[in-house]
């Protein structure tokens, strides 16, 4: 009755319809903006949406990762769909997880090619909840300039660093510059005192707060031992205003050339060779130190992933912009523009990424075997561990508590906190 559609007649609809536009989404993305990070995030997506002939829109948040995970857990809570992909921490895999979608189903196996230790990290009752992005280890900026005029090697120990950076500090003042400290680092009560702080204790061999297997050890000589250490830089060869610095605080001043050594992120690096910078031509970055002869050089693991709300309106246009974000060319840009590690293995013997970062090399060991805080041990209660955490080191930093009886009270703190979970 209704006839017979033509095989050319068909084939022309058939190409017709597969010619047809699909309807363009307007993804958001939430994005950091430390340092470089909004900037790259923005150029990485709008080449996505050009490519896509999707939308994308920038959702700006707060910089500190303490402020975000305040805020998103009660986005995410609420249903709300207003952030369709978002740059979660290292840590926030576990506390996220049962708002975000497995990305597996989208990947094609991509996650083969990321560092291991990084996809079991995002990976939650056997779902991949995030694709790593970049990772990150805490590591040692230093001015090269200053120790090869004083004779200085690259300290080993944190005891070294103190007495290097004391010297140095006390040598340029006599030359009149008044203005420069030995050592800046994170020292805020948030997330960035955590990273540091376990960084001092695991170097000293006092562990990783809670173990494994759920045990706190944090109460111990070895991490009385490094706390002390560290609160006897501050207002020494530390400026007592590091009790207020996140890391652009840290990173601000060691750029404008008024510190001699740094702890920080990768992503410093880049900032610090950039043409305007004071210190251009002039920055060393080492492993950070041990803590003592018989301690290791230990750097905390950091670095971001992107993940898919279970609320997005358009889930697989989400998870695309995923992929393409997260995919080896994006973070090969993203290593050269901007020094954020790869998460791609491949990338670490590229010659054009180590051209543009070439302490990638010597320091991968450090970067891809940094220690890890307890987050998937304590699951949705690492949050209530770490702010215990920073704020006991905090108070010790400030003087306002000894170390011994700080951990002794930290370790009941964190008793009570387990006993609702983990």
């Amino acid at each position: 009755r209704f006839g017979v559609l033509p095989v050319k007649a068909f084939a022309a609809v058939v190409a017709i319809l597969l010619a047809a536009p699909v309807s363009a989404a307007t993804i958001s993305i939430s994005c950091g903006a430390v340092g470089q990070e909004l900037e790259l995030c923005r150029e990485g997506a709008e080449a996505w949406a050009e490519e896509s002939g999707h939308e994308v829109r920038i959702v700006s948040t707060p910089n500190s990762t303490t402020d975000r995970l305040a805020l998103y857990p009660q986005m995410l809570a609420a249903g709300a769909g207003d952030i369709d992909v978002y740059q979660i921490d290292v840590v926030w895999p576990g506390i996220l997880a049962p708002h975000l979608i497995d990305l597996a189903p989208f990947s094609d196996g991509a996650e083969a090619a990321h560092l291991p230790a990084v996809v079991a990290n995002n990976t939650v009752d056997g779902e991949l909840k995030a694709m790593p992005w970049f990772t990150d280890a805490g590591l040692l900026f230093y001015r090269r300039d200053l120790l090869e005029k004083h004779g200085e090697q690259v300290p080993e120990t944190w005891e070294e660093l103190a007495a290097t950076a004391a010297r140095v500090v006390e040598a340029e003042r006599a030359e009149g510059d008044d203005a420069l400290r030995g050592f800046v680092f994170q020292g805020k009560a948030y997330e960035g005192l955590t990273t540091n702080a376990l960084e001092w204790i695991a170097s000293h061999g006092g562990g990783t707060i809670v173990d494994d297997a759920g045990a706190i050890t944090i109460d111990n000589p070895a991490a009385a031992e490094a706390l002390a250490e560290a609160a006897s830089w501050v207002g020494t060869i530390a400026p007592e205003g590091v009790l207020a610095y996140t890391e652009e605080e840290a990173r601000g001043v060691f750029q404008s050339g008024r510190a001699v050594f740094m702890r920080n992120w990768p992503y410093a690096w880049a900032l610090a060779q950039a043409g305007e910078s004071p210190v251009r031509a002039r920055v060393g970055v080492a492993a950070l130190p041990k803590g003592g002869p018989e301690g290791t050089h230990v750097g905390t693991l950091g670095g971001y992933q992107l993940a898919v709300s279970r609320y997005s309106e358009s889930p697989e246009i989400a998870a695309d912009l995923v992929m393409h974000l997260t995919g080896e060319e994006e973070q090969k840009r993203r290593a050269i523009a901007g020094a954020f590690n790869p998460t791609i293995a491949a990338l670490y013997e590229d010659a054009d990424v180590l051209a543009a970062v070439p302490f990638l090399a010597s320091l991968r060991e450090t970067v891809t075997n940094a220690v890890a805080r307890p987050s998937g041990v304590t699951g949705e209660d690492y949050n209530k561990v770490s702010a215990a955490f920073w704020g006991t080191v905090h108070e010790v930093l400030a003087g306002q508590a000894e170390p011994e009886p700080a951990l002794a009270r930290l370790a009941r703190d964190l008793a009570r906190i387990r006993r609702d979970g983990w």
